[in-house]
């Protein structure tokens, strides 16, 4: 509460002149000033600040002086919230992300004023009143010059972060003590050479400079990564994470709500990680490692964090099987696939939620160099797993499933083991033994390395591939044999029985034919191969449509 003296010598200091960004009025009879004539009204105002930087419109003063003259806002039964939704209504393309009004109410002589908070317009679209666009031009209001929206409409659109935004009726007693212990922690591990100051300075101060919070203010992300559970409904927003476990013995589930900077942990601390044995070929005893790597699971979870797109209203879900964990956020991939990061090569230059990247990256809960995927796929490769996978995303969600257990020990190890192959080739090459998809790009990098044969979509590893890995009897049954060997089979089948149904010859030839055909693929060939020896005059259909030794079509 200030008097009208004081409130006046702070209106002064806060707004020392007229400007494009300021203005002052003396509302006598609000209700018809709010919206009346154009050029001359409240709404004339919103749409000539928002159309430049945004700014402030002080209601309740006298211009050039600013007495305090106050507004009766009483009879008019007007109050902030329902005085917002008529500008908006009667604004069209104001924003109201960032509009909202401050009152003030004068102890000594009970004088009301108000400040509209007016945002600027959004990229390419400027606010209209009265069915017209407004402007200021140094003190004065005028209708939209040509050039001015030239300017609004070739703006770049910048996608709004939610998690910047300022959380009004959040204040510090709102954030967890331990996690603010924590974050200092990491920034202080992030930033070695400024620990000893960092210490010394406020709750405040820190998080300030840390950014999590904005001019001493809360905002979003300091809620998700440093707020106390029972804050969240600020946020408005389902802030959880859901861990499931779904095994054939058990099932079990828990939700893990801000801050997320401990709960994370805690999350990890619930999955099953016990020790495997792994075979590697240069040691003579198993070696045993954890089921999953314990730095890729955080990984995982804080880029769920850092990356869901909050907008959606979803919560993280973290699914644990008997050999894998899922992890699935909201949104897709912001920028590039996820392939993309395997080599650990490219640096991502745009996020969805910027201000939480800087947070967390000052807290030392990520990095923003593309390191984080490639790093999980390295420390799978060194514990002779198969990689992980994002096959499963999609144009909505981020979906990563990290396998803990080997599908082929052999293959594992020899491929994780032969320092001639990088990552992404490892990677490919482990997608091609799953029978997983790989783009056609990156199959013409294989096929130029004779890494691989067959025809898309029946991809296989190439004979070095199999020699190298032990894998030569899975190779011969992939890729079968070659036609004369099953024109032989057929040949030597009719001479020893004399007459065959087609029944007969696709039981001898299906075990033998490639295991990368499928049933229909298997009696095509089939047909083909009967096709040809047909022509060649080697068979023929006899009565009952059997199969016989005997002139075909060319005797």
């Amino acid at each position: 509460m200030m008097t009208e003296k004081e409130l006046q010598k702070y209106l002064l200091h806060r707004f020392p002149k007229e400007d494009a960004s300021c203005d002052w009025k003396e509302m006598k009879n609000l209700k018809n000033s709010f919206s009346g004539d154009p050029h001359k009204d409240v709404i004339s105002y919103l749409s000539g600040i928002s159309n430049m930087e945004g700014g402030h419109l002080v209601i309740g003063v006298k211009d050039g002086t600013l007495d305090i003259v106050g507004t009766d806002l009483s009879k008019f039964n007007y109050d902030k919230t329902s005085v917002i939704y008529q500008m908006v209504e009667m604004c069209p393309n104001l924003p109201s992300e960032g509009l909202f009004i401050e009152e003030f109410i004068t102890s000594d002589t009970n004088k009301v004023v108000w400040i509209i908070n007016i945002p600027k317009h959004l990229p390419r679209r400027p606010v209209f009143a009265h069915k017209k666009k407004w402007q200021r031009i140094g003190d004065s209001l005028v209708e939209l010059t040509p050039e001015r929206e030239s300017v609004i409409l070739s703006e770049e659109i910048i996608p709004h972060d939610w998690s910047a935004e300022i959380v009004e009726d959040a204040t510090f007693a709102d954030l967890d003590k331990e996690a603010i212990e924590k974050a200092l922690e990491g920034y202080c591990e992030r930033y070695p050479k400024r620990a000893n100051e960092a210490r010394s300075w406020s709750v405040e101060t820190f998080l300030d400079k840390a950014k999590v919070t904005k001019n001493g203010k809360i905002t979003r992300t300091a809620l998700l990564l440093l707020g106390k559970e029972e804050s969240v409904h600020y946020l408005n927003h389902p802030a959880e994470m859901i861990w499931k476990l779904q095994t054939g013995e058990e099932r079990a589930a828990q939700i893990f709500y801000p801050p997320f900077l401990l709960t994370a942990i805690k999350l990890r601390g619930e999955i099953r990680n016990y020790q495997i044995k792994i075979f590697p070929s240069n040691a003579l005893l198993p070696s045993p490692v954890l089921k999953y790597d314990q730095r890729s699971l955080l990984e995982a979870l804080h880029n769920c964090i850092m990356h869901q797109d909050y907008t959606k209203h979803e919560r993280i879900v973290v699914t644990e099987t008997s050999d894998s964990v899922r992890f699935q956020n909201a949104g897709s991939f912001y920028e590039g696939e996820y392939y993309d990061y395997i080599a650990g090569e490219k640096t991502p230059t745009k996020y969805r939620n910027e201000f939480l990247k800087t947070a967390m990256l000052n807290l030392n809960m990520v990095d923003s160099q593309g390191f984080g995927i490639h790093d999980m796929f390295e420390h799978q490769r060194n514990r002779f797993l198969p990689m992980p996978d994002y096959e499963n995303s999609t144009d909505t969600h981020v979906v990563l499933v990290i396998p803990g257990q080997v599908i082929n020990v052999e293959y594992s190890t020899a491929l994780m083991e032969n320092s001639s192959l990088d990552l992404t080739t490892v990677f490919l090459l482990d997608r091609v033994q799953r029978n997983k998809p790989i783009s056609k790009e990156a199959r013409t990098k294989l096929r130029e390395l004779n890494l691989i044969e067959g025809r898309h979509p029946h991809i296989i590893i190439s004979r070095q591939v199999a020699q190298l890995t032990n894998m030569e009897a899975e190779y011969t049954d992939l890729k079968g044999f070659d036609d004369d060997y099953y024109k032989d089979l057929i040949l030597k089948s009719l001479s020893e029985h004399k007459k065959l149904r087609r029944d007969k010859i696709n039981k001898l030839l299906f075990a033998r034919l490639p295991g990368a055909l499928n049933n229909n693929q298997k009696k095509n060939h089939i047909d083909y191969l009967l096709k040809c020896l047909r022509k060649a005059g080697k068979i023929h259909v006899g009565p009952k449509k059997y199969w016989e030794l005997g002139p075909g079509e060319d005797e």
